[in-house]
């Protein structure tokens, strides 16, 4: 399993490494808004819509420290939780640190979570707000401050597990073929 993840992860890295490009131009033709636009999604949210999730994060570096306080905060309520749901959640978040800065020279930080707690929001700054009775009053504002960009959120889907031995589905029968009368 964590095989799996550590390429995963490399994967990302690399990603997060590359320029972005930027979106292809709108077309110039004018749209009518609908009458009654659906509420849009949240796009902070941070749920994961399969039993693996990957959310990529980039600090600013002179903020980090800021960043890590917020994470080792919400490490010790959830080490104290005795919410089952929560504990769920704990067993399977792991937050990791790159070596490598990305390509503009932010700190880059994986949560890797494995498995994902269907419907639970990951956002550390929800779960900090709602966890922890005595709150530094800037924490949160210095935690969102230390966002170089907004996280990238991945939901996995498990392709292939490298520590095992690929199954190999088996061949599809032929179909049988009908006798003729008096054959």
């Amino acid at each position: 399993m964590l095989s799996a993840v550590t390429v995963a992860l490399a994967l990302v890295l690399q990603l997060a490494q590359q320029p972005a490009t930027p979106p292809p131009a709108a077309p110039s033709v004018p749209q009518t808004p609908p009458a009654a636009a659906a509420p849009t999604a949240d796009p902070a949210n941070s749920q994961f819509s399969t039993e693996a999730g990957l959310l990529l994060v980039q600090i600013n570096p002179a903020l980090v420290a800021d960043y890590e306080l917020a994470i080792r905060t919400l490490q010790e309520a959830l080490a104290k939780t005795t919410d089952p749901q929560r504990e769920a959640v704990a067993k399977g978040w792991r937050v990791f640190k790159a070596n490598e800065g990305d390509a503009k020279g932010n700190a880059v930080y994986v949560h890797v979570i494995l498995p994902a707690v269907p419907g639970f929001d990951y956002r550390v700054s929800l779960l900090v707000d709602e966890m922890v009775k005595d709150l530094p009053p800037d924490l949160l504002s210095k935690y969102r401050d230390a966002f170089a960009n907004p996280p990238t959120k991945l939901s996995l889907v498990d392709l292939a597990n490298m520590a095992l031995a690929p199954v190999t589905p088996a061949a599809p029968q032929p179909a049988p073929v009908p006798k003729k009368p008096g054959a």
